[in-house]
């Protein structure tokens, strides 16, 4: 937090375009190391019931995060657009001192180490490669993510020109459209996706699994519905119940990565699932814009990514189906 935040608070100052350039990539590569170890650090200190939860909480203030995006603009609308990233990064750099003084690492008891004094196993980073891609779950839980990478991608990117094209709506309108409801829905989805895995998996010990793969299994032939309407209201339904059901397979990632996976290795196997899914995302925007090129409808586009719901849904049965409980866990 203190390198994103101290670069943040560079960018605001940069005065070239390499310079500019270059802080933007240390953004991203500082941010990118903070989800993996933040969700392993709650994995380890929800053990039990909560797991599921705790994240979905985490998870909703991600979301909230974004939805006040509009902030940045706002500042530099009326001051300059470097103020934005000096005042954020300034915040972020006085609260990395508050975390690094009351955030601590989970108890030992919570790790499953009954002698406290016994010398944790040390971690490698190519044995932990090994060990994930050695496991079938993992390898699927990898194409899982990447689908709903581009799927997310996909939404995010192409959905204020579905609206504006296919219902004829100004830019402003088809923008509010587009994002005005996902945000908030989304937080409301993390949580509840949270507490209905964390209450599944107390009679199922791969509750943690069928939940989301029975949202993935609402929100598919939501977005198919919302893709084939003339109606814009209709759309707009098809896409919340989206919003709010998609974000349950983020919310339970982590969680069914700590069921198949050796616990050492949580937030190395969370980044390997983060970074392929950033790379097919980023692919999936490039091919869908090809089509674009290729004068392809978005309706036929958003009714490949309902396909690819419910394919997710598939692998999530397969894993569900194959997949052993680590002995490290505790659900």
């Amino acid at each position: 937090l203190f390198v994103w935040s101290a670069v943040t608070w560079l960018t605001g100052h940069a005065t070239t375009y390499h310079q500019l350039l270059a802080t933007r990539a240390l953004m991203g590569i500082s941010e990118a190391c903070y989800i993996p170890a933040a969700l392993a650090l709650i994995a380890d200190y929800h053990t039990g019931r909560t797991r599921s939860l705790a994240i979905g909480i985490h998870m909703g203030g991600v979301m909230a995060g974004q939805s006040l995006g509009f902030l940045g603009g706002w500042i530099a609308e009326r001051h300059h657009w470097g103020d934005a990233f000096g005042l954020f990064g300034l915040v972020g750099i006085g609260f990395s001192f508050v975390l690094l003084l009351l955030l601590k690492d989970a108890p030992k008891t919570n790790l499953g180490q009954d002698n406290p004094t016994e010398k944790p196993t040390e971690v490698n980073f190519w044995e932990a490669v090994k060990d994930l891609f050695r496991t079938k779950s993992y390898l699927l839980l990898l194409i899982f993510w990447g689908l709903l990478g581009v799927i997310g991608w996909m939404t995010m990117g192409w959905l204020p020109t579905y609206y504006k094209e296919h219902f004829h709506l100004s830019q402003t309108v088809a923008g509010i459209y587009a994002t005005g409801y996902l945000y908030p829905v989304a937080m409301v989805g993390a949580l509840l996706g949270g507490y209905l895995a964390d209450r599944a998996s107390r009679n199922n010990p791969k509750g943690r699994i069928i939940v989301p793969a029975i949202a993935l299994a609402i929100a598919a032939p939501a977005v198919f519905l919302a893709s084939s309407t003339g109606v814009v209201y209709v759309a707009i339904f098809g896409f919340l119940v989206y919003g709010l059901t998609r974000i349950f397979g983020d919310v339970n990632l982590m969680p069914i990565l700590c069921i198949i996976s050796d616990r050492r290795y949580r937030a190395t196997g969370y980044g390997i699932l983060n970074l392929f899914a950033s790379l097919v995302g980023g692919i999936g925007v490039y091919a869908s814009g090809a089509l674009r090129d290729a004068h392809i409808d978005l309706s036929i586009l958003f009714k490949l990514a309902s396909a690819m719901l419910l394919v997710a849904v598939f692998i999530l049965l397969l894993i569900k189906r194959i997949a052993v409980a680590h002995p490290n866990d505790e659900n």
